[in-house]
């Protein structure tokens, strides 16, 4: 494997938001790539404005039966690229850059074998919100199976949770800390809210497990001698298919769980940021597969009718300062991939 090109991708910046660059870059180093090991048997490369100023980037041999699918983009802050013997550390050597790698690996080989029928899409947007995948579900492009990467430890996906977000605000009345039985504090507001939601029983999915959920962008910006007027955060869910609408319908009513002498139901405003539904996939005999409780681009992709999920790394280091990818377990997910177009 030409890990050296690997390399070349891991060095550039393509966090949230960065990911033109990195696509100019791509539009040009994947044809000289493709040139050296199948000139006879080139794609047509298809580019599409995804109207944040990013792309998302397709590369078709003949008229695709499967397409091979990950997202260019990664989380901040970026970290270099590192090669040790084994393995592969930086930002995106595990998500999704060894994805892309891999695939784009696959696709060449596949190519220089004179084979058609399958196409390589690369899209922006996947770590915030997935805005390439929903640009690219509005055009007029079809193929039966669909393979995204994602980090899976080379095990296909049989199922994913799925995704509910909410901003959530909470309104206090701001008075001297000195006596606090005359305002209320917006965190005593947070805190009441935060034990009755972990009482919450959402059930127990006998194949994606418990829900999970997740406070993140707490602001409550008060001087420290003066009771917090308001707090604000995100609430992002991981749904089963035991408890995605319970949970929808919990957050369009939350009283519901308010417990007794609760005060922050009288005081929150809930505003519903959307999110995807849990979802089954196709798995190929031959693969090992297991349940997973990340998202992906996947749910929104509805050009295909079968999707599958599969590739190299852990989504355990996904996200972390100490990414990385074993070298091995990227040469596997070649073979993967090469086998699923096989099979279909």
């Amino acid at each position: 494997m030409d890990y050296r090109f690997f390399n070349d991708i891991l060095s550039i910046d393509s966090t949230s938001g960065r990911e033109r660059a990195f696509s100019e870059y791509l539009t040009g180093r994947v044809e000289a790539f493709l040139c050296e090991r199948c000139a006879d048997n080139m794609p047509v490369l298809t580019r599409g404005e995804v109207g944040d100023g990013t792309e998302n980037l397709l590369w078709c041999w003949g008229e695709p039966k499967v397409v091979f699918c990950t997202h260019m983009d990664t989380v901040p802050p970026y970290l270099p690229p590192v090669e040790k013997d084994d393995r592969f550390e930086g930002r995106g050597s595990n998500d999704a850059k060894g994805q892309l790698f891999t695939m784009l690996t696959a696709c060449a080989e596949l190519a220089s074998e004179g084979k058609s029928g399958f196409g390589l899409l690369i899209l922006s947007g996947e770590e915030t919100g997935s805005f390439g995948a929903k640009a690219f579900a509005k055009t007029s492009f079809k193929a039966p199976y669909l393979v995204v990467g994602e980090p899976t430890g080379n095990r296909m996906v049989s199922a994913s949770k799925g995704t509910k977000g909410f901003e959530i605000r909470f309104r206090g009345e701001a008075f001297h800390s000195g006596y606090p039985q005359h305002g209320i504090s917006a965190v005593d507001l947070f805190n009441e809210f935060y034990t009755d939601l972990k009482a919450v029983d959402f059930g127990e999915d006998e194949l994606l497990g418990p829900t999970t959920w997740n406070v993140g962008r707490l602001v409550s910006d008060n001087p420290q001698n003066i009771l917090s007027p308001e707090l604000s955060f995100r609430l992002y869910f991981r749904t089963t298919f035991v408890s995605d609408e319970m949970v929808k319908e919990y957050m369009a009513e939350p009283v519901k769980f308010a417990g007794e002498g609760s005060r922050w139901a009288e005081r929150i405003e809930v505003k519903a940021l959307g999110g995807d539904i849990p979802q089954k996939y196709m798995t190929v005999d031959g693969l090992e597969s297991a349940p997973a409780s990340f998202g992906s681009d996947a749910p929104h992709l509805s050009n295909f009718p079968e999707k599958m999920i599969l590739g190299a790394g852990t989504i355990l280091v996904a996200h972390r300062d100490d990414e990385y990818v074993l070298k091995a377990d990227l040469e596997t997910a070649v073979r993967q991939y090469k086998y699923i177009y096989e099979r279909l």
